[in-house]
């Protein structure tokens, strides 16, 4: 089973990129949950969602406290919450960030394998907004193999109509761009 934790902020969808995997992996044949963890719920404060994606049945009804992936959408996060927090020391972080691993490392406490991607310029070039949820889903998919990026073809289609290519583009673009800064301990 992979566990993954999403970081975001009110308004940039990290929601909406939980609910677009899970229905993603069940396409595909898998089980999957995808449910969000709010504070108060207003435009800009920091939201958790989370994902569980397995091939067979998840009896599992609790939070997830040692995800295997953690998705970061928004940078500024890393300063202000610890996103590591109980990431398992074989995972994965994955920050829209064009820091370096150096200029991260004074706000992260985490050893492990560790991969950015410039999610916000590419949802700005692809999409016009600087909303980079379906882009760091592209970055997830790429690093983790949890489903096939064409899976994500029919659930963004259904979510954004009209503007969906431009959503797939920019998830297309991450899936390519995204780069790993720190192998970690192997």
């Amino acid at each position: 089973m992979l566990e993954i934790r999403w970081h975001g902020r009110g308004g940039q969808g990290a929601v909406t990129s939980v609910e677009l995997l899970a229905i993603s992996a069940i396409e595909q044949g898998k089980y999957a949950q995808g449910f969000p963890s709010f504070g108060p719920e207003r435009r800009g404060a920091p939201v958790t969602a989370f994902n569980r994606v397995d091939d067979k049945q998840i009896k599992i009804r609790s939070g997830i406290y040692h995800p295997d992936v953690v998705v970061v959408l928004d940078e500024s996060l890393v300063a202000l919450v610890d996103v590591a927090e109980g990431l398992k020391p074989t995972g994965i972080l994955i920050i829209n960030t064009t820091k370096t691993l150096e200029q991260l490392k004074k706000d992260i406490r985490f050893v492990g394998k560790i991969a950015t991607c410039d999610a916000t310029g590419i949802a700005w070039k692809e999409l016009g907004v600087p909303i980079t949820n379906t882009t760091m889903l592209g970055a997830l998919v790429k690093l983790t193999g949890i489903v096939k990026l064409a899976s994500l073809d029919s659930p963004v289609q259904v979510r954004f109509g009209r503007i969906a290519s431009k959503n797939l583009a920019a998830a297309k673009r991450a899936y390519e761009e995204v780069k790993i800064i720190n192998e970690g301990s192997k």
